[in-house]
């Protein structure tokens, strides 16, 4: 059973890193075999048993060992399987295949949490790997539904979810330092949640310290263990210590050669750390092996590498890099994906900027920066200041030739997006300024943004993600009403915007910390 889990996530995270249909189906059928096993397994209830559940209490003690894990096997492999289903078929019903199939397997892990606390247990072994897949499970399951805004919590909760993030949080510390089976994908758990999740998904940082002190531990046990140089990498990347970054992301990419796709991971960071180095040679290396090699998004790498071109000085292009820019522009739309019946909001923000481009004449203002700004890269700027001073003065610069560009009578088109441009450049700088400890000239070019909302045509994602800088700099100052007036403005009065998903995410967690809600009165997974 426990050769099939494993197979089964081997397989799952090949179809993951490749995005290739033969290694989707091959998952597919991995884990729709090991459901199979599982179920065998599995204690079967007669139907006056099930219909008992619901009027007398279970007798967990009536499970064996092998029945207690075949349930937590089940709802790992149903969890995997509920996550293909929202690649393996790209239309609105996968969505909600997909969905019920995480809720069932929620349900599942809440089964299996009372299984873990109401049975006897003979075997200590046995119940310390359960455990470890217990709090795996529950803490995940509880860390990232406590992320999502309070709408959507309130709807998941109706139909059976919690959100609950101390419980979650606590779950996975446990099953981190406990020696059950799952220990080491509750540590990556955590890792990835305070590194990855905390950058993109808020304007929070994530615990490094913490972070730190699973790296060490883990590294000394396994040295050349891929996830883990990759972690560490990414440690340096948040810390702002960039050239440590390279290199355990190099090192990390070089650890294996069994899964030639997990390289792009390492690669798409690699490309960024250059990017902050303003190594735009370096960066555009990455950028084109992901393109010619990855097809996770081939819309999103195609602009990367466009954008990172464009903040190449005229005079550096060769005559055929000027003209591969506008190919590669010409090529962003046509690889535009669905998954699950939706667009990406990343991929429509990079077709909308490749408009822009073409409206202006193959022009298109510091996009590199944008997408670093979007990306939520910019917080790593403040870690030294060498770093946000070396952008601020690439966008002084910039904004010191806008007015030639747009009193150019040879390019109308400057004209018509005049607001547009101007509001990006004084996003960008109000947002380095913040991060260089300058709020009050920080605070002017935020306040010239918001002022630009009518005059916008296109970008009006620029003035709720600029109310937002604003908000932060409230909080920076300790002024927590008006931080939340902000806030809610921001939520309220704009929709419709270029990803602005993205930023709901952003202002919920900046509420929550904000307002204390952090839903950490919803009940965990025990019932």
């Amino acid at each position: 059973m426990y050769h099939s889990v494993g197979h089964s996530v081997f397989t799952y995270l090949e179809a993951m890193l490749t995005f290739e249909q033969q290694h989707i189906a091959a998952a597919s059928e991995a884990l729709k075999q090991c459901l199979n096993v599982c179920n065998r397994y599995r204690k079967k209830s007669t139907f006056t048993e099930t219909i008992g559940k619901t009027f007398k209490k279970v007798n967990y003690d009536q499970y064996t060992d092998l029945e207690a894990h075949a349930e937590l096997c089940s709802a790992e492999a149903l969890l995997l399987k509920a996550m293909l289903t929202f690649i393996e078929d790209e239309t609105l019903t996968s969505l909600i295949k997909g969905g019920m199939k995480i809720r069932n397997c929620f349900a599942m892990y809440k089964e299996c949490n009372n299984i873990l606390t109401h049975r006897q247990w003979e075997s200590e072994s046995s119940k310390l790997h359960f455990e470890s897949g217990v709090r795996m499970g529950l803490g995940t399951f509880n860390l990232m539904i406590s992320l999502l805004p309070a709408r959507i919590i309130k709807l998941l909760e109706f139909i059976g979810f919690s959100g609950n993030k101390q419980s979650g949080m606590q779950d996975l510390i446990t099953g981190s330092q406990s020696e059950g089976i799952r220990q080491v994908l509750c540590v990556m758990t955590l890792l990835g949640y305070n590194l990855i999740v905390c950058y993109v998904l808020s304007h929070k940082e994530g615990d490094l310290r913490f972070c730190d002190e699973l790296l060490v531990k883990q590294l000394n046990q396994y040295p050349d263990g891929v996830w883990f140089l990759f972690f560490k990498g990414r440690l340096e990347f948040m810390k702002g210590n960039l050239d440590d970054a390279l290199k355990w992301y190099k090192k990390s990419w070089k650890s294996q050669n069994v899964w030639p796709q997990f390289h792009h991971l390492c690669f798409w960071e690699l490309l960024w750390v250059n990017c902050l180095r303003l190594n735009w040679r370096e960066s555009l290396l990455f950028a084109t092996y992901l393109v010619e090699n990855s097809k996770w998004s081939r819309t999103i790498y195609t602009y990367q590498k466009a954008s990172i071109m464009c903040m190449l000085k005229t005079e550096e292009l060769h005559s055929s890099e000027i003209r591969t820019i506008a190919t590669l522009m010409k090529e962003v739309p046509k690889y535009k994906q669905r998954i699950a019946g939706k667009s990406l909001p990343m991929e429509k923000f990079a077709c909308k900027k490749t408009e822009r481009f073409f409206a202006q004449q193959s022009f298109l203002y510091v996009p590199a920066l944008e997408l670093m700004f979007v990306w939520n890269l910019f917080k790593i700027l403040g870690k030294h200041f060498h770093l946000a001073d070396g952008v601020y003065r690439i966008v002084e610069e910039n904004l010191n030739h806008y007015g030639e560009r747009v009193n150019s009578k040879s390019n109308p088109a400057f004209g018509v997006y005049a607001a547009d441009n101007k509001a990006l450049l004084l996003l960008l700088k109000g947002a380095c300024l913040r991060q260089m400890n300058s709020p009050l000239q920080a605070t002017r070019c935020l306040e010239e943004v918001i002022a630009l909302y009518k005059d916008i045509k296109e970008d009006h994602y620029l003035v709720p993600y600029a109310i937002v800088e604003l908000a932060l700099i409230y909080i920076d100052q300790g002024n927590k009403d008006q931080a939340i007036l902000a806030l809610e403005d921001a939520k309220k009065n704009y929709s419709g915007y270029s990803l602005e998903s993205r930023l709901h995410f952003r202002i919920h967690t900046a509420l929550m910390e904000l307002k204390g809600k952090s839903y950490e009165n919803i009940p965990s997974g025990a019932e």
